[in-house]
């Protein structure tokens, strides 16, 4: 079972100098250790969370073509990474302590976002030099039973406006032997 989910996501940056030291600064801030800096014929930068145990990883290389990335046009690629944050209260810490001293653009302020999720509350946020989509999110373990009940009318709300039913939602994979 893959229990754990992404093993690692690597990220191809512009100004690499620049940005390593952007996410030096965001890694650090939320307790993340850069584990290593490799020269292999290429050059990369590495975050995690819980080192040296495995784990998922971040990654960030020099660029060899492109230009910043503009997430609100949706174009092909990822949208944005979400972070995991121990709390709410560390989610509105990071915007307030580190996102608007740093004059970072937040696309979406700190909120709960009910149908996501029974709890579920995040910022958004742009990476200044390369333009990446981020979000630090915290999920709570157990929820309250008012954040239950909220994601329960916010996921029959969202079924109704897109004509389905909330057990939509979810759909069979083609296993192993389809």
């Amino acid at each position: 079972m893959r229990w754990r989910g992404i093993n690692h996501v690597e990220f191809s940056v512009l100004k690499y100098e620049d940005s390593i030291a952007f996410y030096d600064r965001m890694f650090g801030w939320l307790g993340y250790t850069s584990f290593w800096t490799l020269d292999i014929g290429y050059r990369s930068t590495y975050y995690m969370a819980r080192f040296p145990m495995p784990h998922s990883y971040i990654g960030f290389q020099p660029a060899q073509s492109g230009e910043k990335l503009d997430h609100g046009a949706r174009a092909v690629g990822i949208h944005h990474t979400a972070l995991w944050a121990k709390s709410r209260r560390e989610v509105d810490a990071f915007h307030d302590d580190f996102l608007i001293p740093n004059g970072v653009s937040v696309t979406e302020a700190p909120a709960e976002y009910a149908v996501y999720s029974p709890g579920y509350y995040a910022v958004f946020f742009d990476d200044p030099i390369n333009g990446i989509h981020w979000e630090l999110a915290h999920i709570p373990r157990i929820p309250s039973p008012p954040a239950y009940l909220r994601w329960k009318r916010a996921l029959r709300k969202a079924a109704a406006e897109g004509g389905q039913s909330p057990d939509d939602f979810m759909r069979p994979l083609p296993g192993k032997r389809d």
